[in-house]
């Protein structure tokens, strides 16, 4: 009989399925920002997986807020910003951390929520942006 057995197959599919099921929705975190478009490398997904990602969401009005915390929806301040960052940072070093400003807000917001993060003893810190769409010039 040269029939091939395709349940080990159907096994491996299924867990895929649960898997992507499972990590789909911790990919959107945080608030919801207008980001801005950059041609820009995206993060390493082998690394998102292993650890959890601390975003600083940054909304137009300039105020900052976790995705990692008590409540991600309340804005959060300098200090909370600092202490929470600085307790993941040093249980994970590993921890990826990423801003993630809306485009109308002052640069200089971003610039200041990137130095608090540093403060905390973040390194290596990203800057999430959208991809850039082509509009076929």
């Amino acid at each position: 009989m040269g029939q091939m057995n395709v349940v080990p197959y159907i096994d491996v599919m299924l867990v895929l399925l649960i898997i992507f099921m499972i990590t789909a929705p911790m990919l959107q975190q945080g608030i919801t920002v207008d980001l801005p478009e950059a041609d820009a490398a995206p993060l390493d997904p082998e690394l998102m997986q292993q650890n959890e990602v601390l975003i600083l969401s940054i909304d137009a009005a300039g105020s900052f807020y976790l995705n990692l915390g008590a409540d991600p929806e309340t804005p959060v301040d300098d200090e909370s910003v600092l202490t929470t960052t600085a307790a993941i940072v040093r249980r994970n070093p590993e921890t990826p951390v990423v801003i993630k400003g809306d485009e109308a807000v002052d640069f200089g917001r971003v610039a200041y929520g990137l130095a608090l993060l540093q403060r905390a003893g973040a390194t290596g810190i990203g800057i999430l942006t959208e991809p850039i769409q082509d509009e076929g010039i």
